[in-house]
């Protein structure tokens, strides 16, 4: 078995925590992968797997090597696509990550159309909005708000989101509907905490200049859906996207104040390591995603 068999195998086992699974898989026999696997051990100098009666998983080092093994087997497959007809469909994992809201509002409910488009491509899709080193762990592409500021990822920009600042109407009965941005400073926030761990501001476009305000409030969240969670709870005022707490607007329990004074709309983009636009299977989640996001434009 050579390194590249020997890598997949692995990962394949990690996959499915199981050496007989990754066996009936590959459709080898149990003993030759259990040899493969002492064999690739013993080169590297390290032991690379947890094995119990009922579940095999990496170890610290195993680990390591298996997001290495992703890597590698990837930009192998990614190479050899760039040669193979333009006529053969993408196949393949791609590993994504999403911010929660977006995805559950714009893209999930349409994951059945583009598996009926690309039957051959695997979605590993992950729900957060942390910061992530996307080579390190092996993602293959994450979608995320605000500016990118990590230069050394390809960014393409596919949707600015309208912001609105809201509140409960519970909230603005119990203390007044600010008629003016000094009003605006004697009141309280739910705070969102960004990626520093710092809360962001209030930001407000007024004669096309941005102004910034920071307010006091009894909750900081760093969850799209707990922020709107505290602001129905009438804890504060929010700046969210509108597509997030639209249905509320709509029925009363939020109200928007300075809509003259909107922020600027959100910059949306979807970013990835450099290697990884060669990848078919990549680029054509990247162009359904830009379809997904289309209707928020």
């Amino acid at each position: 078995m050579d390194r590249l068999d020997a890598m997949h195998l692995f990962s394949r086992i990690v996959d499915l925590g199981s050496f007989t699974k990754a066996a009936d898989e590959l459709q080898l026999p149990r003993a030759s992968v259990s040899l493969a696997v002492q064999q690739l051990e013993a080169r590297l100098g390290v032991r690379l797997l947890h094995r119990t009666t009922r579940h095999v998983s990496p170890t610290q080092d195993g680990q390591a090597y298996y997001l290495r093994c992703q890597q590698i087997l990837q930009d192998v497959e990614e190479a050899e696509g760039v040669f193979r007809s333009h006529a053969e469909r993408p196949r393949g994992k791609v590993r994504v990550d999403l911010q929660g809201t977006q995805a559950l509002h714009f893209i999930l409910p349409r994951l059945g159309e583009f598996h009926a488009r690309y039957p051959d491509i695997e979605l590993e899709i992950g729900l957060t909005d942390r910061l992530i080193d996307l080579v390190r762990e092996g993602i293959d592409c994450v979608l995320r708000s605000g500016e990118p500021k990590d230069s050394s990822l390809v960014g393409r920009r596919i949707v600015l989101l309208a912001q609105v600042t809201c509140a409960s109407r519970d909230y603005l009965q119990r203390h007044g509907l600010p008629r003016t941005l000094e009003d605006f400073r004697t009141h309280r926030a739910v705070n969102y905490l960004g990626a520093s761990g710092r809360a962001l501001p209030f930001e407000f476009l007024i004669e096309g200049e941005k102004r910034r305000v920071h307010l006091p409030g009894p909750v900081a969240v760093n969850s799209a859906y707990g922020y709107a969670a505290c602001c129905l709870a009438g804890m504060g005022f929010i700046q969210a996207p509108r597509y997030h707490v639209d249905q509320y607007l709509h029925s009363g329990e939020l109200v928007e104040v300075f809509p003259e004074w909107a922020p600027e709309p959100m910059p949306v983009s979807v970013l990835y390591p450099h290697a990884r636009h060669l990848s078919p299977r990549v680029r054509v989640f990247v162009e359904w995603l830009v379809e997904c996001m289309a209707v928020a434009s």
